[in-house]
């Protein structure tokens, strides 16, 4: 299934995302189990950061739940057609620059200068305060929900 608005075959995907799909989150895991569906059928291949296994191990190392952090790991690490892209010296030079040019968050400067890195041309997140970076078209889960 292509999903509007992402004119990309491959697409960067926000560390929230991912939450709201491993949390079965009331309001998105409609969306996310659609997006997720078409990286994993091919449909589109998707880029994240390293980060983005710290931010989503976080909730159950807090709550002791190592076995869930194991499978969370283990299903990133092994998803079809995910890449998990390492931070290195390319990808900090292109997150100085989105933090100098529009004062984001050093997490959402280095998803983002990642998704660049890795070739794709759309980002999803929730966060509208990303939309202002225009180097990349920034994907509300809010707004692909109105088109389902």
């Amino acid at each position: 299934m292509v999903m509007k608005g992402i004119r990309d075959k491959i697409i960067g995907i926000d560390p929230m995302v991912f939450i709201y799909h491993l949390e079965d989150h009331p309001d998105y895991s409609h969306v996310t189990e659609r997006i997720f569906e078409a990286v994993e059928h091919g449909k589109y291949n998707a880029v994240t950061s390293v980060i983005t296994l710290i931010e989503i191990l976080v909730k159950p190392k807090k709550d002791s739940n190592l076995a869930v952090a194991k499978d969370y790991k283990d299903l990133l690490l092994t998803f079809p057609n995910l890449k998990i892209i390492n931070l290195d010296l390319k990808i900090s030079d292109i997150a100085s620059d989105l933090r100098a040019k529009y004062g984001i968050k050093t997490p959402d400067a280095i998803q983002i200068a990642t998704t660049i890195y890795g070739g794709s041309k759309s980002f999803i997140t929730n966060d509208e305060s990303l939309k202002k970076v225009e180097e990349i078209s920034v994907l509300l889960l809010d707004d692909i929900v109105k088109t389902l």
